[in-house]
């Protein structure tokens, strides 16, 4: 299955916001769940949805968002690319400390500069993950 650069960034973008996409195998329409695990999670509201997708689970291809080792993979990388001295310490230093992920989100709004670098970043990694997760769903579908 071809994906578009353009469905690659729709996928990626969703992911990013949090949610599970569900791609048709045969239309590449997407359907967009907020996972389900999340304490806040409010099942009625998405029941249709769910109950489509569940009759008809084959048609789909499921796409998860990224484990927190892959998303702290994805910070750390970034960090490494960081040619601010400055920056990179607190980075990395973010990195090291607990709860790294909010206070990574910290230091990278610290500096708009830095801010708008990170989100291209992560963007571009995110698509780069997806196309690989949908690569390996295909070669797994043949």
């Amino acid at each position: 299955m071809k994906f578009t650069n353009q469905k690659i960034k729709e996928i990626a973008d969703t992911l990013d916001c949090g949610m599970i996409c569900y791609i048709h195998k045969e239309t590449q329409e997407i359907k967009e769940l907020p996972d389900q695990d999340d304490p806040y999670f409010e099942g009625e509201l998405w029941e249709e949805m769910i109950n489509e997708i569940e009759s008809n689970i084959d048609q789909y291809i499921k796409v998860d968002k990224m484990s927190s080792r892959e998303a702290f993979q994805v910070m750390a990388d970034f960090t490494e690319e960081v040619t601010d001295e400055d920056i990179k310490t607190r980075l990395v230093y973010a990195l090291n400390r607990n709860r790294p992920f909010q206070n990574f989100k910290y230091e990278v709004g610290f500096k708009e500069e830095i801010r708008q670098l990170w989100f291209a970043f992560k963007a571009q990694k995110y698509q780069e993950w997806v196309r690989q997760y949908l690569h390996y769903k295909s070669d797994e579908e043949e």
